[in-house]
């Protein structure tokens, strides 16, 4: 698989990234701990060098398993874990304290089977701590060789530009798709000025853009939370699949694969990171790294999309207050 490397920190990964927070967190059903470990492993040898994870991703189960798949080849890939929610549980609220962070890093170290961590985001901005103090810290954990790189998630410019002045941001992770294109506002430009990669996590519109969720959820999934996903959004939203759709049949790809490809088409330093539970969407995942869209094709999604405005909030109103605005 071609390689990426985030802006300017030098930190080299796999174009396309795996997020392992659906293995057991996400839907409300995960898989088997055997079927991750097996799942995990695929990836790696069909090229996938970078894995995010975090110890709120259970909690703390999700950095167990990814501890587990990758040790064998832990020197070969790259992972990516975050702290700053209390007590791992982004329902407690948040908590970047630096003596939070140590302890998240040293509990994460131990999970992850590893000394070393390769990218650690802090999860959320904590509006308690200053930025300054938080981006020290991970600075002083990178000195003593614990971390090797430094990540936001979920910040806006504002911020980006205070931590990366202590500490040298390698990565920002935030979501970016063709369900959610805030990003293009204002945070591109600020990541491609100081030279930080950007890490899209929901790439494929949390499931949305394969076009596979036509109705409503099962009760136990955890999107159900999203008002985006209430069963009178879905349907609304549809009009962006069916277009993407259509699109994606005249160059005989798959709908999720045309909008990776998309997202991957649009700067070298975006590293995408889709997950999923099942090996034929990863595979499906993989092909869209070889799908090259033609300056004509990427006009034509851009138009075919814009005039369509993608109905209900992305967050609800506990997790939205969150996001650093």
């Amino acid at each position: 698989m071609e390689k990426r490397k985030l802006g300017k920190s030098g930190l080299e990964v796999s174009a396309l990234g795996f997020g392992c927070m659906g293995l057991n967190f996400l839907d409300g059903k995960g898989i088997e701990k055997n079927e991750a470990l097996a799942l995990l492993r695929n990836a790696v040898e069909r090229g996938i060098m970078f894995f995010d994870t975090a110890e709120a991703y259970g909690p703390y189960t999700n950095e167990e398993i990814v501890g587990e798949a990758l040790q064998s080849c832990r020197k070969d890939v790259v992972i990516a874990t975050k702290f700053g929610f209390k007590d791992a549980l982004p329902t407690a609220g948040l908590d970047s304290r630096p003596k939070t962070i140590r302890a998240v890093a040293e509990a994460s170290l131990k999970r992850l089977r590893t000394d070393y961590i390769d990218l650690f985001y802090q999860h959320r901005v904590d509006p308690h701590v200053p930025i300054e103090d938080v981006a020290g810290t991970v600075k002083d954990l990178i000195q003593e060789g614990k971390v090797k790189h430094f990540g936001l998630s979920e910040a806006s410019s504002k911020t980006i530009r205070k931590a990366h002045s202590i500490q040298p941001v390698a990565a920002l992770q935030s979501e970016y798709s063709l369900f959610w294109r805030e990003p293009e506002n204002d945070t591109l430009q600020t990541l491609e000025e100081l030279g930080i990669g950007f890490v899209p996590f929901s790439p494929l519109g949390k499931g949305f853009l394969t076009g596979t969720i036509k109705k409503k959820l099962e009760d136990i999934d955890r999107r159900n939370v999203l008002p985006r996903f209430s069963e009178k959004n879905i349907e609304a939203n549809q009009i962006l699949v069916n277009v993407l759709s259509e699109i994606a049949k005249e160059k005989d790809i798959t709908t999720g694969q045309l909008a990776l490809a998309w997202l991957l088409a649009q700067k070298p330093w975006i590293v995408p990171i889709p997950g999923t539970t099942k090996l034929h969407r990863l595979k499906e995942n993989i092909g869209s790294t070889n799908i090259l869209l033609t300056t004509d094709e990427l006009s034509k999604i851009n138009t075919s999309v814009n005039g369509i405005s993608i109905q209900g909030d992305r967050y609800p109103e506990i997790l939205d207050k969150q996001i650093d605005k």
